[in-house]
């Protein structure tokens, strides 16, 4: 596809996590086919690790990537970034300014409204990420932040969701989207499809994620009490990830007499990690479209998760497989039969990774969002958009209530 080139400037507060593995393979992708791509994000945020991914991908990017203070809340704090952000995005003089997440979806929206107000023609594109989503409506917080969504929704050209979870959630809590809107899936690249094997040494079980509640480290660690309970012995696990709970789940290792049992990692390469265990696990509580699910199944890896946000999108019509999200009982049992029939988890692992290729890849992912920016432009013919009511979702899996089990945490 010949695209005019653009200069598109990337928004997130923290640089961390599947999304911040999102903006990275899209801004790569867009650098690779012309365009002028930059990044804003946090200066605060980040382990040693993330900041080595950050610093990877620097010098790929002809405008630069731009670090300021951003908190994680509201707070007075906001203004004075603000104005920074501001004169950076301004000497920047992008086409398309893309907020990710609630933050950063915010200041986007904002500094790109005042940037118009001053005669710049900027396209104001957000892309939610779960975010101010996972909170509950009826909660103070919820009431709080899906109201500010409201508010932006206003100053907003174009809205990308992850999922057609995240559509709904969007359409039940905030209201129906009025800018342009479209459903692209996360993607992997071709040799993220190559499997990964393990050796005989290798441990039981490997939670990945961000040591937080909302991901279900909690859960994962109680799980695997509950087996040595009913068996007397504890199964092998590795904690992999990084998070501000992170030292409540090793006292809760202690606490349960876990620690010949369970061996704490900081964050590592996905596919590093997956050599660790024979079985992966995924107890989330909410997710939008976990990159940790598409990489574990894409590697051929046996896999449990929770049906929670776009998860049983990726499992289609093996979604009845998917676990309860919250439910101790219900994630120890499916452990324990994992325990017990490795020969059925590695087919299930095959399966699910056959039909998974076409439909989440970075390619189709950077073109259906190049291509909304181009539409946005008025440089395409706009393409035919579905609804995002009850009559637009997916025929690969049913759609689900939208409020998280678990969304302030």
């Amino acid at each position: 596809m010949t695209t005019t080139p653009m200069r598109i400037v990337h928004c997130v507060r923290s640089p961390i996590g599947g999304i911040f593995r999102h903006i990275r393979d899209l801004a790569i992708a867009q650098t690779e086919a012309g365009h002028d791509v930059g990044l804003i994000c946090d200066s605060s945020t980040g382990s040693a690790y993330d900041n080595r991914l950050l610093d990877q991908l620097r010098p790929k990017l002809t405008l630069g990537v731009a670090r300021f203070p951003m908190q994680r809340q509201l707070t007075i704090q906001d203004l004075t970034a603000t104005l920074a952000l501001y004169r950076h995005i301004r000497d920047l003089a992008p086409d398309i300014l893309h907020g990710h997440g609630a933050k950063g979806g915010a200041y986007a929206r904002l500094i790109g409204s005042v940037l118009r107000l001053g005669g710049r023609n900027i396209v104001r594109v957000y892309s939610p990420h779960g975010g101010s989503l996972h909170y509950h409506p009826n909660r103070f917080e919820g009431r709080v932040y899906h109201t500010l969504e409201r508010l932006l929704g206003r100053l907003t050209d174009g809205l990308i969701f992850v999922s057609d979870y995240e559509a709904a959630a969007y359409e039940s809590k905030v209201g129906r989207p009025k800018a342009l809107s479209r459903i692209v899936y996360n993607g992997l690249t071709p040799e993220e499809f190559t499997p990964v094997e393990v050796g005989e040494e290798a441990a039981d079980f490997v939670y990945i994620g961000m040591l937080r509640d909302l991901k279900g480290p909690d859960l994962f660690i109680e799980a695997l009490y509950n087996i040595r309970l009913s068996t007397g012995t504890a199964p092998r696990a590795h904690i992999v990830g990084e998070g501000p709970d992170e030292h409540r789940y090793r006292k809760m290792v202690e606490k349960f007499g876990l620690e010949r049992a369970v061996t704490f990692h900081g964050a590592l390469p996905a596919r590093e990690a997956f050599k660790l265990a024979r079985t992966v696990v995924v107890p989330s509580r909410a997710e939008a479209m976990p990159y940790i699910i598409l990489e574990t199944v894409a590697a051929e890896r046996p896999l449990i998760a929770t049906r929670v946000g776009g998860i049983p999108e990726i499992f289609g019509r093996y979604a009845n497989r998917l676990v309860e999200p919250g439910h101790i009982g219900k994630l120890t049992l499916a452990m324990d039969g994992a325990l017990e029939n490795p020969e059925r988890m590695a087919a299930e692992a095959r399966e699910l990774r056959s039909c998974l290729a076409e439909t989440f890849s970075t390619e189709l992912m950077n073109d259906r969002i190049t291509t909304l920016y181009q539409e946005l432009q008025g440089n395409t013919p706009a393409e035919e958009t579905p609804s995002l009511g009850t009559e637009s979702v997916s025929a690969r899996a049913p759609r689900q209530a939208v409020y998280a089990r678990s969304s302030n945490r």
